[in-house]
């Protein structure tokens, strides 16, 4: 059963409502919310930009039949990727990660990269756990204070979800 579905515009408030408390909580090292508060209108901007992107695809999670999570894929990258709080440590993200990967490959994508920040350490050990590998790359973000980004890759050329030929996940 398909925990995904294309985003819309109409998604995007409750799309920013999900993302809002897990990037405040999970990249308090990141953006410290007393100097650098979640840019709300700014992020809100972005998705509805990227929504209506040819070549982007954007996803909603769904829980029941509510959004419970974002995605957002481009060529061969994972661009954006996150999970309501209240579902952080059930397997929902795993669930979700493996479909993210499911649209890559039908594109194609024989290896894809994604760019975490260096300071989320809960984010480096979910990728890590589903066998993305850091690639030495590094960058900044755009959003002050320009925090480093790591790029870690991923062959999908496996036949299970996450590449893996006998099908495991452990999301």
């Amino acid at each position: 059963m398909s925990v995904l579905r294309m985003m819309t515009a109409s998604d995007v408030p409750l799309v920013v409502e999900v993302q809002e408390p897990g990037a405040v909580l999970g990249l308090a090292a990141v953006f410290p919310q007393d100097r650098h508060p979640f840019p709300r209108q700014a992020i809100t901007d972005r998705w509805l930009r990227e929504v209506d992107l040819a070549g982007t695809d954007c996803f909603v999670v769904l829980r029941q039949g509510a959004v419970a999570g974002f995605a957002a894929i481009r060529e061969d990258e994972l661009l954006h990727f996150g999970i309501a709080v209240e579902h952080w440590g059930t397997d929902l993200a795993g669930l979700a990660h493996d479909e993210v990967l499911d649209h890559l490959r039908e594109r194609g994508t024989a290896r894809a990269r994604l760019r975490v920040f260096t300071g989320n350490g809960r984010g480096r050990r979910f990728y890590e756990k589903h066998g993305w590998e850091p690639t030495g790359e590094r960058s900044r973000s755009s959003f002050p204070p320009c925090p480093e980004l790591l790029t870690y890759s991923l062959s999908l050329s496996g036949s299970g979800p996450s590449g893996d030929p006998a099908g495991r996940s452990e999301g």
